[in-house]
């Protein structure tokens, strides 16, 4: 039987070159790995983000692909890119889900876990 499974884990960085915390403005990479643990190769189609500062402000982001690829992977590949995010405040938190579309026309979500942006040794 067919199943249809990606798995995903994130990697954050806090970028204090890119940063003015005097005017709220904390600024985050983060790298996502995205593996086929599924059993039918499958493509990424689009993104859906919600992003959550400390304040409790929320925004959310949806796209095609990410950063600009689709990637289309077989069971066991992997695809990993980099992105980033700017926050109001030093912490914050990231998570989602992505729409794929397996070869054989089977639509499904994945969901991406949360993640939290942090400065470091912000959190106690």
């Amino acid at each position: 039987m067919a199943s249809y499974e990606f798995t995903v884990s994130a990697r954050t960085q806090y970028l204090p070159d890119q940063s003015d915390p005097d005017r709220t403005n904390f600024v985050f990479t983060y790298s996502i790995t995205i593996k086929n643990t599924g059993s039918v190769g499958a493509q990424l189609i689009s993104r859906h983000w919600v992003i959550t500062d400390a304040n409790n402000h929320t925004e959310e982001v949806r796209g095609l692909g990410v950063v600009g690829h689709q990637p289309l992977l077989q069971p066991g590949e992997q695809f990993e890119y980099t992105s980033g995010t700017a926050l109001a405040t030093p912490q914050g938190s990231m998570l989602g889900e992505y729409f794929c579309v397996a070869e054989d026309g089977h639509q499904f979500e994945v969901q991406i876990p949360e993640f939290v942006l942090s400065l470091p040794r912000t959190l106690h």
